[in-house]
Parts: C-alpha cells; structure tokens; sequence
C-alpha cells in the first residue's frame, strides 16, 4: 500500500509540476499522441489479456515510468507496442457509450438485418484499418517516413487541401462527439435520480426529471479539468476511463443476459418493432445504421496507436494482425450487446440500455453502473477535446507570436499543493469551448439521433474515403485497374450508406425538435 501511494504521489507531481512546452514552431506537429497514455491503459485495463500477473497499481505504473530505459527507435523515441498492447489501445479506444445503443439498433433492424449490419460493419472497419496501416510509413509501408498522425498521413500522400478537409472533419468529430458525452453524461446523472425514486415509490411513480442541471454541472467540471495541460499529464484519467467503459459495458451486457433468462423466453421479431408508418420505419432503420456505424470505426487514433509499436517485425504488418483480432473481438462484445439487449425487452428495446430503464432492479447495480459511465464520460472528454485545444493554442501562438495574453504563463501557488503555471488565453479558449458543448447539448438533447448524426460525419470521408484515396498514392494503383475498381465501389457503396445515415439523423433531430 505504501509503495502504491508512492507511485500515486509521483504521478501528482508530474501532473502539475511538468513544465509547461514552448509554442510550436512551425515544423512541428500540433497534434498531441497517444504516448503519454499507452502504457497506462494497456496494464491497468487489459493486462490479464498479455499473460500480466501483477495485480499492484503501484508496479505497473512503476513499470510505465521504467519503461524509457528500453533502446528507441530510428527516429530517437522509445516503442516498446507490440500486437498485444496494440489489440488492448484498439478495444479500449473502441468500446464506449456507442455500445448501449446497440440493442436499440438492433430492434428497430431486427433479428436478421440487426446482426448482419454489425457483421457488414466489422468486415468495413476492418477493411478500412487495412488500407491505413499502411499509410503509418510513405512512400515505403515498411521502411519510408514516419507520420505519426492521421492527419500527417493525409499531408504528406494527398496534400494540402485534403488536410485542411481532413482536419475539418475531425475537428468537427471530436467536436461533436464531445457534445455527445454532455448529453449522455446528464442523462445518466438523471437516471440515478429516477432508478432511487423507483425502488423508494415503486415503478408506477411519476419520477420525471430534467436533463439542463446535470448538463450545467457536467459544463462545471469540465471547465476545471479543460485546465489540465495536454495528454502527457492525462494519464491518470486514462486509467480511470478505460476501466469505467469495461465496467459498464459488461455489466449492460451481464444484465441483459440476466432478463432473458427471467423471461424464459427469446423477444423480439424478424423485422424488427413495428412503427406507423414505412417512412418511419426507413427513418428509425436509417438512425440505427448510424449507431452501428459510431460504434465501431477508429481510424481518427489507428494511426498513433501504430506509432506505439516497436519494429521489427514492420508496424503495418503488427497493426494487421492487431485489427483483426481486435474486430472479431469486438464484434462478439457487440453482438452479445445487442442481441441480448433486444432478446430481453423486443418491442419495449430501450434507446440506452442502462438510462432507458428496461431493468429497474437491482437499482444499486444500475446505480454503479450509470456512475461508471459518468466517470469515463469525464475522462474520454477531455480525451476527445485535446487534440482541438493543441492545435487552437499551436495556431494562435504561431499568428500572434508577441501576444502576452497567448503566450505568458503565471505560476499560483496553492496550500499542500505543488505550484503549477497557467495561461490566461488557454482559460478563455477552453472555457468557451466546454459551453459551446454544454450548450449545443441543451439545444439537441436527443441521444440515438445525436449519435447517427456523428456515425455519419466519421464514417464514410474519415474510415473510408481517406484510407481509400491514400491507399490508392502509397501503392501508386493505377486508374481503372481491378484494384482500383473494387475500391472505389466499396468507397461508392460506403458513401451512399453514409449518405442515408445523415439524411435520416437530421430528420430525427428535427422531428424530435419540433415534437
């Protein structure tokens, strides 16, 4: 116990004694890595999955910070990832709150179709993170220029304007999804709320409550952890993140299994819950796709999370292997999800497995839960929001280089705590930024609509349409070529998706708005 509160306290001083980095210089990439956060998430989220047999907190990150010793790599930075921790940074970056929803989808699809689109999804994630892996080195896949980016990656094989769309959209993903964890945040706060007046006043009791105060908290502690320098002095809420995800996840899937077991019977139906009308049966088909679609693709990190892994054996052909163990893993975790989610409650498939209240006992569990996803909520934040606040800070120190109020730091000294610096321009920017978030929650407080929406603005130009089109330079394929026919109807074929996703998103956003 005292060796871990050592280690604890080594983590504290680092947070907040670390020494505040230089503007950017022009040849330098804004965006933060992966780096400061790997080697956390991989021994205290997965370790039982690579044969790691300390159960200490304490030793594994005494490990981490050992690490630096091991010999680095062509470019002078240590790597020590291999297929394993590459299949551990691949789940945990994947599995989140866009895995509740999947029973949800998987109701308004239905028994046949609800299954078969996560399996259509799979082979498409898979065949996306194929394609890019490849992209980590250029020209040469195996022994070319680093990129250590997704963004570097678009740069250096398609050029300038389609890193400014690229950035666009990934900026506007980030952005979004974000907003996403202020609405699902509030909305697990209030079912705590509702879960207690159940079990107090019984299920038939009036327990309704609104989501504006939960969200304005959540805006609250956001703005204090907002302050937190960048990824490197993140590593802690990394830690706390990755568990609460795994945490949730099993216990939505555990309790799913759990009621049909009480049910003693299999719900639901082939063509899924019925609806009044086919237009909206097309629209409620189109928002589920887009669940799927949000759940499953992560193109935006593969890129850092391959500039983890030590060579030789070539990166690409590790992340390879690490997708496609990582995609079949992940697709059973789904398939479970999903399919046990709607075999319990058929027609009455709540939008949220765990805050639609399907299950309402035992109220504790549900409670733990919900208080689970709101602490990863908290974490993945910040997660998603940094990369927006390096590169606004990078952009602003390099075109207002003399600025006082973008450049200066000011040490505070608090009691019992070490002293730590901060910049007037990072307290403004990153306060606006969390109520422009908190506010468009407010605005559209709509979850599964929400979470299509964003399904669709990640999946086809970020999964698909970059990976194709760089792919197609790296390999140098050339026009009208089998090859090249193929993946551009796979491409085609993912756009029209994409397409009808958005349409149906939006339409389910305005409907709900005008209700």
């Amino acid at each position: 116990m005292l060796k871990t509160k050592t280690i604890l306290i080594r983590i504290w001083t680092t947070i907040y004694s670390q020494k505040e980095a230089c503007p950017a210089k022009e040849n330098e990439r804004p965006i933060n890595k992966l780096h400061g956060i790997s080697v956390y998430i991989y021994y205290c989220t997965l370790s039982p999955l690579t044969a790691i047999h300390s159960q200490d907190l304490g030793m594994a990150v005494e490990h981490s910070l050992e690490i630096s010793k091991a010999a680095p790599s062509d470019d002078g930075k240590i790597r020590n990832g291999t297929v394993w921790t590459c299949i551990a940074h691949i789940i945990t970056g994947v599995i989140g709150s866009g895995v509740l929803s999947l029973a949800w989808s998987t109701a308004q699809l239905g028994w046949i179709v609800g299954p078969l689109a996560m399996l259509c999804f799979a082979l498409v994630t898979y065949i996306s993170a194929f394609l890019l892996s490849d992209c980590y080195r250029s020209p040469n896949p195996e022994t070319g220029a680093r990129n250590y980016s997704y963004m570097d990656a678009v740069r250096v094989t398609l050029g300038k304007k389609h890193t400014w769309f690229c950035g666009f959209l990934q900026y506007l993903s980030l952005f979004g999804t974000a907003t996403a964890y202020v609405l699902t945040t509030a909305t697990c706060m209030r079912a705590i709320q509702r879960s207690n007046c159940y079990h107090n006043k019984g299920h038939d009791a009036p327990c309704s409550y609104g989501n504006t105060f939960y969200m304005l908290m959540f805006g609250l502690v956001q703005i204090f952890f907002s302050q937190i320098p960048d990824f490197h002095s993140m590593q802690w809420i990394s830690v706390v993140a990755a568990i609460m995800s795994f945490t949730y996840s099993f216990i939505g899937l555990g309790l799913g299994i759990s009621k049909v077991i009480g049910n003693g019977m299999i719900k639901g139906m082939i063509e899924g819950v019925h609806t009044s009308s086919k237009a909206q049966k097309v629209w409620l088909i189109s928002q589920a796709i887009g669940d799927i679609a949000f759940a499953y693709p992560y193109s935006i990190i593969l890129i850092e999370i391959q500039d983890t892994l030590k060579s030789p054996p070539p990166e690409n052909q590790t992340m390879k292997k690490a997708s496609m163990a990582s995609v079949i893993m992940t697709t059973f975790f789904y398939l479970c999800c999903g399919c046990f989610g709607y075999a319990a409650f058929g027609e009455d498939t709540p939008g949220n497995l765990l805050t639609g209240f399907g299950f309402y006992e035992p109220y504790w569990l549900i409670d733990f839960a919900n208080a689970c996803i709101i602490l990863h909520l908290i974490g993945s934040y910040q997660l998603l929001s940094q990369p927006i606040f390096a590169f606004a800070e990078w952009w602003f120190s390099k075109n207002l280089p003399s600025s006082s109020f973008v450049k200066d730091f000011h040490t505070i000294n608090l009691p019992l705590l070490p002293p730590f610096r901060v910049n007037l321009f990072r307290i403004f920017f990153r306060t606006i930024y969390v109520a422009s978030t908190t506010g468009l929650a407010l605005g559209f407080p709509y979850f599964n609509q929400f979470i299509a929406l964003l399904g669709s603005l990640n999946f086809w130009p970020l999964a698909i349409y970059f990976p194709v089109q760089m792919y197609f330079v790296q390999r140098k394929i050339d026009a009208w070529t089998s090859k090249w026919v193929v993946l551009k109807v796979f491409s085609i074929g993912c756009f029209l998706v994409s397409m009808f996703i958005l349409v149906g998103s939006v339409e389910g956003i305005l409907s709900q708005r005008l209700k």
